[in-house]
C-alpha cells in the first residue's frame, strides 16, 4: 500500500532523525557500554505526532480489511518503538474502538467519536508495523494483528 506525502513529511523525516540520533550541532559519540546500536527498535513517546501518524496508517488499513460496517478510531497508543532501516519501521501497539462513523458515510476519522450506544462498542487490541519511506513517498504495513480483548 503506498500513500503520497507532502513535502513537509521529508522535513519532519530530517528532524526525527536529527532527534533519533542526538545531534545537536557536534558529533555524537555513542558512550563505550551503550546497549543503544543502530538498526535497533527504540522507544518513543505515544504522542509524537510521527507515531500518531503512523498509527492513524495502520487503522486505516485495519478498517479497508475488516467488514464491520462501522469505521473504527485509535483510542489509545500503548507502546511505540522505532527502528531506522531504509526509512522508519514504527512498532505500535494499539488499542481502537468502534466509531458512530459508517464506512460508506465518512472518510475522515477525525470527526469520528466513538460509539455511544452499549451494545455496538467495540474494544481491539491491535499490533501494528508501519513502514514509512519518505524519499519515495510510500507507506507498508506488513503487520496488521487486531483481535478482542477477552479480559473482564
Amino acid at each position: 500500500m503506498a500513500v503520497n506525502f507532502s513535502c513537509s513529511f521529508t522535513a519532519f523525516f530530517c528532524l526525527a532523525l536529527w532527534s533519533f540520533t542526538g545531534t545537536s550541532g557536534g558529533p555524537h559519540v555513542t558512550p563505550p557500554h551503550s546497549t543503544i546500536r543502530p538498526g535497533f527498535p527504540v522507544p518513543v513517546n505515544t504522542n509524537n505526532p510521527a507515531v500518531r501518524k503512523a498509527t492513524r496508517f495502520g487503522v486505516y488499513r485495519y478498517n479497508n480489511s475488516s467488514n464491520d460496517l462501522f469505521l473504527f478510531k485509535e483510542s489509545q497508543i500503548r507502546k511505540a518503538m522505532v527502528q531506522i532501516v531504509r526509512g522508519l519501521k514504527y512498532m505500535l501497539h494499539v488499542e481502537i474502538k468502534r466509531t458512530v462513523c459508517e464506512k460508506r458515510d465518512h472518510s475522515s476519522l477525525d470527526s469520528c467519536h466513538f460509539q455511544r450506544e452499549k451494545n455496538l462498542q467495540r474494544m481491539l487490541r491491535c499490533y501494528f508495523e508501519v513502514w514509512i519511506t519518505p524519499w519515495t513517498h510510500e507507506v507498508h504495513i506488513p503487520v496488521a494483528h487486531c483481535h478482542q480483548d477477552v479480559s473482564p
